[in-house]
């Protein structure tokens, strides 16, 4: 029996991970009071009773809460942006390859995925890794999410009675380029630099899709979307979390692929398709499924050793 704290239970994230431990029977959740979720002396003392702390925090928060880790044994599951690129954490994606499911399995210190982040490097890692997305490319990406994934402050936005009727239509956003899951984009995939990231939230509250485009004769060899979609198969043949659909899906589907269709799904579909000079690779998802907190328990189970799936929507 694992005894599990979770750092934020009251933010999106942190209640979603709560919902999908209710009813398990192999961790005990330790349970702060409410009026003492901001007091540090409590947070610490939780956080060194806890063989596993959730942390569904600002960025400094989490930070802070790392600093009051003295229990040597406790392991810290960290959904902020905070340590995502950082010497010593283990990224929480374990499907990129046998060194990183390892490493979450024997680690410490998991940095869970961004959303985003996640979406894009599905697609990424596995052709730089195969030698053919170059490290040089060039690479844009074009993502939509639900609004849930912008936190309270959004949700309420859409949410509340009598809206700014702006919210009934797309909102682009970050047009500096100045996205905080650029950084892992880069860093964790090995490209050269960052990409070109245009993502947009629309008016539903969960699910997304990223895409990335590419230009067949810039990729090394002749690669088209036979090549890529056998590529990103074999990299991902028997896991559970993320399934290539076939080629041709898109059009099986009248052409058209909806944002939301994973929404309340802690697994990933993966698309690609296009022609001979222009393909697109795309992972379907939600964002607070795969994108967040199934991502952050699915850690949590490596490290217990337990089902990857335990206690997730597969």
């Amino acid at each position: 029996m694992k005894k599990v704290f979770i750092d934020g239970s009251e933010g999106t994230t942190g209640l979603r991970i709560d919902e999908r431990l209710s009813g398990r029977d192999d961790i005990e959740l330790l349970k702060i009071d409410s009026d003492k979720r901001k007091d540090p002396d409590e947070i610490k003392k939780f956080i060194n009773e806890s063989d596993i702390t959730f942390l569904c925090l600002p960025d400094d928060a989490a930070r802070e809460a790392v600093s009051y880790v003295e229990n040597d044994n406790t392991v810290i599951i960290d959904a902020s942006t905070a340590h995502r690129t950082l010497p010593g954490w283990a990224y929480g994606f374990p499907e990129l390859s046998p060194a990183h499911r390892d490493a979450i399995k024997n680690g410490k210190r998991i940095a869970v995925p961004g959303c985003y982040a996640s979406g894009f490097i599905s697609l990424v890692y596995p052709l730089v890794s195969a030698g053919i997305l170059p490290k040089d490319y060039p690479v844009s990406v074009f993502a939509a999410s639900g609004y849930s994934g912008g936190g309270k402050k959004l949700i309420a936005s859409y949410e509340e009675e009598g809206r700014d009727k702006k919210f009934d239509s797309a909102r682009m956003y970050v047009w500096g380029q100045t996205h905080k899951h650029l950084k892992e984009m880069k860093a964790v995939t090995g490209i050269d630099r960052e990409p070109l990231f245009l993502p947009f939230t629309t008016n539903y509250h969960s699910g997304m899709m990223v895409q990335v485009p590419l230009f067949a004769d810039l990729l090394t060899g002749k690669q088209t979307p036979e090549t890529l979609h056998e590529a990103l198969s074999k990299h991902y043949a028997g896991e559970k979390f993320i399934k290539v659909m076939p080629l041709g899906a898109d059009a099986e589907a009248g052409g058209a692929l909806f944002t939301d269709a994973c929404a309340g799904w802690d697994g990933m579909e993966i698309f690609v398709t296009g022609n001979e000079e222009r393909i697109v690779v795309a992972s379907r998802f939600d964002n607070l499924g795969k994108g967040a907190s199934g991502a952050a328990v699915q850690c949590m189970n490596i490290v217990m050793g337990a089902d990857e799936a335990k206690g997730l929507d597969l």
